[in-house]
């Protein structure tokens, strides 16, 4: 049990992984693939956390007391990530809203419909 206990923050990134996967290629509605999306991109959050943390680890201080150091990259790098992905959301979001006002609905089909299969 406690094996897969050490492993618990993989397990559910995997999970997150295919739940955002299977929104994105099951539905034809554009914000629902925008949230797919979403989820899917804090699973991979996750898992640079996951891997970046050492179990007992310290901020790397240099001190005598301190023997095991994290490596502070990863979440920083991470930071950053959330950052651009937020702003994605953003940018998304505003182009959904674009689409509706062009083509009067949201729905992957009716705008290809609407195009005549371009």
């Amino acid at each position: 049990m406690t094996e897969v206990m050490s492993h618990f923050n993989y397990l559910v990134v995997v999970v997150l992984m295919m739940i955002g996967f299977y929104i994105v290629i099951s539905g034809s509605n554009l914000v629902k693939k925008v949230v797919g999306l979403s989820i899917f991109q804090v699973s991979v959050f996750l898992l640079y956390i996951s891997m970046g943390k050492i179990i007992g680890g310290t901020a790397p201080i240099l001190d005598d007391r301190f023997t095991v150091y994290s490596n502070p990259l990863p979440h920083v790098l991470i930071l950053t990530a959330i950052v651009v992905g937020v702003a994605t959301t953003a940018l998304a979001g505003a182009l959904i809203v674009r689409i509706n006002e062009a083509y009067g609905s949201i729905e992957e089909d009716e705008i290809y419909r609407q195009d005549g299969d371009a």
